[in-house]
């Protein structure tokens, strides 16, 4: 039988000491890290990025089918991706926990197993944190640093008319990797004796639970010189962020269906549960893809990444935020990405 250690064994600050003993700093700018009051930062006159995002039990996650250690990589990245989204190098997180009793030294293990994996492939170090109970599930509050040259930040409200609008890798997938399991979820409560059927489901499945921040997209545009007008990750679907940057910069948009990237497992996907992959690339959320406008000179730059598509571009602001279907048909935007206060 596997050892269970409680929590309660270890009391608040032997938890913390047990959860960062091995912790080995990787960024020259980490001067101090976890076991004081506060970590020192020492960033050489670069401009400091910072962010951080909650994520809480029956909100944001489903511990049924979702793996602790899968879940403490995720809480990373999702803040890296908010630091790559202002054209900056993230260097640096901060992660606080509430945790009912339910969840023994080992759980936590996974967790943080999870967190370093993250911080291993980003080169981001974990400088401190807090822990304490909760009644209501398991809460993570992770907040994360970065840094970019003087004034090389990137917005969401300076894109320019004409600009091109621009997407990293494919939308929708994580999505539908959603409806997968929240399905499978209700056939195991229904009936016990059934095991989940995830095959084939491999890609979607993995696009939801273990994400990537796209940093490779930001090493890109500094290896070709090139700054995006605006951008902004996405996380709540590309309709809501789309709407941030219109909206942000005054301007509106055009955006052609068929120019949406959907990967053609996503797409299959997406036709065996009945639905539509462009409904899916619009409203769904968490692809943590990057979404970003461009002047149009920038373009011959930009067709060299494969994994950056060109969907569309800015308007003036009366034409609106619209998208212009296969068949011709013109639609307007709406927000039906993810809204966190919704009735769940």
């Amino acid at each position: 039988m596997e050892q269970r250690t409680e929590i309660a064994s270890l009391g608040e600050f032997g938890l913390i000491n047990h959860l960062t003993k091995n912790i080995e700093l990787q960024q020259a700018s980490s001067v101090l890290g976890v076991g004081d009051d506060a970590a020192v930062l020492d960033h050489y006159g670069k401009q400091i990025v910072l962010t951080t995002d909650m994520l809480v039990e029956g909100v944001h996650f489903d511990l049924m089918y979702t793996p602790l250690r899968h879940l403490g990589y995720k809480s990373v990245v999702v803040n890296l991706s908010d630091i790559y989204a202002m054209n900056a190098q993230p260097t640096q997180i901060t992660i606080s926990i509430a945790i009912s009793n339910k969840f023994s030294v080992e759980a936590l293990d996974e967790f943080y197993e999870g967190v370093y994996a993250a911080c291993e492939k980003y080169g981001v170090d974990l400088v401190g944190g807090d822990t304490c109970s909760s009644r209501t599930g398991f809460v993570i509050s992770v907040t994360a640093i970065g840094e970019v040259s003087p004034d090389q930040y990137v917005q969401r409200s300076t894109a320019q008319k004409g600009d091109l609008v621009c997407v990293s890798g494919d939308l929708g997938g994580a999505f539908l990797g959603l409806t997968l399991l929240e399905r499978e979820r209700q056939i195991y409560l229904e009936n016990p004796q059934v095991q989940p059927d995830l095959e084939g489901e491999k890609y979607i499945v993995g696009r939801l639970l273990k994400p990537e921040a796209r940093k490779d997209i930001i090493s890109f545009f500094a290896d070709s010189e090139l700054r995006p007008t605006s951008m902004m990750d996405i996380s709540d679907g590309l309709s809501s962020e789309i709407l941030h940057i219109t909206n942000n910069s005054r301007l509106g948009c055009i955006l052609y269906e068929e120019k949406i990237p959907v990967h053609d497992d996503a797409r299959q996907a997406a036709f065996k549960f009945g639905l539509d992959p462009t409904a899916c690339a619009l409203s769904g959320g968490e692809d943590y893809e990057l979404l970003f406008t461009i002047k149009q000179e920038d373009y011959d730059k930009l067709v060299l990444n494969e994994q950056i598509s060109v969907i569309g571009y800015m308007t003036e602001p009366e034409a609106g935020a619209h998208i212009l279907t296969k068949g011709g048909n013109k639609f307007k935007i709406t927000a039906q990405g993810w809204n966190a206060f919704k009735e769940q």
